[in-house]
């Protein structure tokens, strides 16, 4: 008889195999193997809220395998993720399989090392059903507002949109910043910069700060203002009123929360949050690096967390590296301690390497890039937060010039403390920076090689970018460490904003949704009513609250609302703007607006049905590869004629502008972000025939490299070869016919309501 272990993901059941003994057998759910169903709501709202869970579709063998397993075990072990979404995963499995909840059988384990999960093993406790209950409240209000809310905007705007209630929050967020900057006046203000030299011929600069009488601050609103202090400086002489030194200590950021990993991962990695939790999960769940560090390795604690809590181990193991690698001046003298903030869930640690001895260029041969960047500021991050604290020197010159007052400021680094090794990046410009000034005395007289004015305008407040619109959820209590990703995932993919290089911007769709919620529900749409909710959905967890009292409170006046809503608003009350082309009809000679399709947008004329003319938009489509827009111009290989950009099913292509006389087309190659195990080029989508997708090395066919099945950045554990996944199947293999390497894969994620 063996002891069964059931977690979710194949690469974590293939990490703790190789923990557990041969009495052991580690298998996985692949996610939730139960659900609401997706054909109707599921929540009976007149009893109680009472959920009706299905078995997903498609899980069915999986759920037979799995009960076979379970009953030929004598110990079962749920070992799902240590969080909410975990523990409900665990809670369903038990009813899916038959598994008594009452019994010892669920462990957790904050990271998957050895030492973690042979410790979890011996420490089972019951499933803790106030966590099921308030993943379950979540899952059941989301499914409501969903539910309901979408069949009003399908009456109301058009057909196929979609209402979720924490991501018709966050949309509403970018809409009020995209309103602020529309409603935003710029207001004119001068700076007056005096290019100095020393009697040493030391040069500096200095700005005009304000009146040299009481060093008061002066502003500059126009030319004629600063007219006057440039002819002011021009007749008289700069000697320096007043020199201050000083001492400024700056403190290391703490180890990385959820939030914190994704706002630096996009400054500093340019990584979007989805890319950033799919990175942070591999490192989660293992990766093997070879005997020399002993197999399979989960590198990182686990990334759904808002704690800033620290285990005493994981600080001594940063003590001895720190001393060690930069000396003992480099660590503080006691051990930092960082506050978490109020309301914070605090079953974790905050996210820390899982073991600081295993320096990231020590392993990144063994990682790919994404996983080796990631990891290097995870590490960083943790190492620089028990640091010792960085000194700097500050200096301030006060330069007097007539009535006026021109002051210079800088500072170097006298100790560098953590700064040795790392730090934190900034979501604007306006942040501190190293200026080296010369050695200046107080009453030194110094000579001006120019004075120059310079007009500037107050800039509007910045579009939000994923780093500031988490920041900002954050700070609001807005959604937790697990929902950030999903809530910027699903506003994007139902079209109600859209991304302009880092920014997010509302699309027309988007505002005028914004608007009819903030009309007729404006609950859910209120930043403090939704970070009330989550406090609710917090006091479920805690058992202070029940999910039929939570639910039972909004739903009376959200159906109230719904109610009112469908009675008295029409499809005519709305007003949803169309985005105009350059695009001209050729059959009536209106201007082409764009419309959306099953293939993506495309052009089509305003007088539909009168005419029904539609064309293709001569520019690549968002989704598409972004190096189309760059693509030089092109010649049509029959006629000669400049061809122009388009987009169809299969992506962006060059099409010849006399269609339909010349019918020649040119597909651009999509990249998938993964290299040539061969070459190193860029590997690309192509299509056979009948349309069917293969991949290829862009070098084809100076590089013979291509395949039916889907190249990965994985690197196969046996031989280090690249893994595939299988087309079709929930599988990768190694590309290696030699190895014979087989692992499943979770199926693609759905998006919930």
């Amino acid at each position: 008889m063996q002891k069964l272990v059931i977690v979710e993901s194949p690469a974590k059941a293939h990490t703790i195999k190789g923990y557990l003994g041969s009495g052991y057998k580690v298998v996985a759910s692949k996610g939730h193997v139960r659900d609401l169903p997706k054909s109707s709501l599921g929540v009976d709202v007149d009893n109680n809220f009472e959920a009706h869970y299905i078995n997903i579709r498609g899980k069915g063998d999986l759920i037979r395998e799995l009960k076979k397993e379970a009953k030929g075990a004598d110990k079962i072990f749920l070992a799902t993720d240590p969080d909410r979404e975990g523990e409900a995963i665990s809670w369903h499995l038990a009813n899916a399989l038959g598994i008594n909840t009452e019994e010892m059988n669920r462990i957790t384990f904050n990271e998957i090392t050895k030492g973690a999960v042979r410790e979890a093993i011996k420490h089972p406790r019951k499933i803790d059903i106030d966590l099921v209950n308030s993943q379950q409240a979540r899952r059941l209000l989301d499914r409501i507002v969903g539910y309901k809310l979408s069949p009003f905007l399908w009456k109301t705007v058009r057909s196929g949109l979609s209402a979720g209630r924490v991501q018709s929050v966050a949309t509403r967020i970018i809409v009020e910043r995209e309103d602020e900057i529309r409603a935003f006046v710029p207001k004119e203000y001068w700076t007056v910069d005096a290019n100095l030299v020393t009697e040493k011929g030391k040069k500096l600069i200095s700005r005009f700060y304000g009146l040299a009488l009481d060093s008061s601050k002066l502003e500059l609103k126009s030319e004629a203002d600063a007219a006057m202090v440039v002819a002011e400086a021009e007749n008289s002489s700069f000697k320096v009123k007043d020199v201050k030194n000083g001492k400024k200590m700056r403190n290391p950021a703490p180890p990385f929360i959820t939030s914190t990993m994704q706002q630096e991962a996009s400054r500093k990695l340019n990584f979007q949050s989805q890319r950033t939790m799919r990175v942070a999960q591999e490192l989660y769940e293992g990766i093997n690096l070879g005997s020399e560090f002993g197999g399979v390795q989960g590198l990182i604690t686990y990334m759904r967390t808002d704690s800033l809590r620290i285990s005493d181990e994981a600080k001594a193991a940063a003590r001895e590296l720190i001393c060690e690698k930069y000396g003992d001046s480099y660590y503080p003298a006691a051990p930092r301690v960082y506050k978490t903030k109020s309301g914070a869930q605090d079953a974790h640690e905050a996210i820390r390497p899982s073991r600081v001895d295993i320096e990231p260029q020590k392993i990144k041969a063994k990682l790919s890039s994404d996983q080796y960047r990631l990891y290097k500021l995870i590490w960083d991050r943790f190492i620089a937060s028990q640091m010792s604290s960085a000194e700097l020197s500050t200096v301030q010159i006060d330069i007097e010039c007539g009535k006026y007052l021109f002051r210079s400021s800088g500072y170097t680094v006298k100790f560098p403390g953590f700064l040795a090794l790392y730090e934190e990046s900034t979501d604007d410009a306006s942040g501190e920076k190293a200026s080296r000034l010369p050695s200046i005395d107080k009453g030194d007289v110094l000579s001006a090689e120019s004075v120059v004015p310079e007009q500037h305008f107050t800039e509007p407040p910045a579009r939000y970018t994923e780093a500031t619109l988490i920041k900002f959820l954050e700070e609001k209590g807005i959604g937790r460490p697990s929902t950030y990703t999903p809530i910027i995932t699903i506003i994007v993919s139902r079209g109600y904003v859209k991304r302009q290089g880092k920014s997010l911007i509302p699309t027309p769709l988007g505002e005028v949704v914004t608007k009819l919620m903030c009309e007729r529900f404006p609950d859910i749409v209120d930043y403090r009513f939704t970070a009330s909710m989550e406090d609710k959905l917090d006091s479920i967890e805690g058992g202070s609250s029940t999910i039929s009292s939570v639910l039972g409170e909004f739903y009376e006046g959200f159906s109230r609302e719904l109610e009112e809503s469908f009675a008295s608003v029409t499809r005519d009350d709305i007003d949803l703007p169309v985005e105009e082309t350059d695009l001209i009809c050729e059959k009536c000679g209106a201007k082409m607006i764009v419309k959306e399709g099953r293939f993506g947008k495309f052009a089509a004329c305003p007088n539909y049905p009168e005419c029904k003319n539609t064309k293709p938009l001569t520019k690549p489509n968002e989704n598409n590869d972004e190096k189309a827009a760059d693509m030089p111009a092109v010649k049509c290989e029959k006629c000669g004629a400049d061809m122009v950009l388009r987009t169809g099913r299969y992506g962006s292509f060059y099409a010849c502008p006399n269609y339909p006389e010349c019918k020649f087309t040119k597909q651009i190659a999509k990249t998938i972000g993964v290299k040539c195990p061969d070459c190193g080029a860029d590997i690309v989508v192509k299509y056979g025939k009948n349309r069917t997708q293969f991949f290829s090395c862009e070098k084809y066919p100076e590089c013979k490299f291509s395949s039916w099945d889907t190249p990965t950045n994985e690197k196969c554990p046996n031989c280090g070869d690249m893994l595939m996944k299988k087309k079709g199947k929930n599988l990768l293999v190694c590309r290696n016919s030699e190895c014979s390497y087989k692992a499943e894969t979770e199926p693609e994620s759905k998006e919930s309501e």
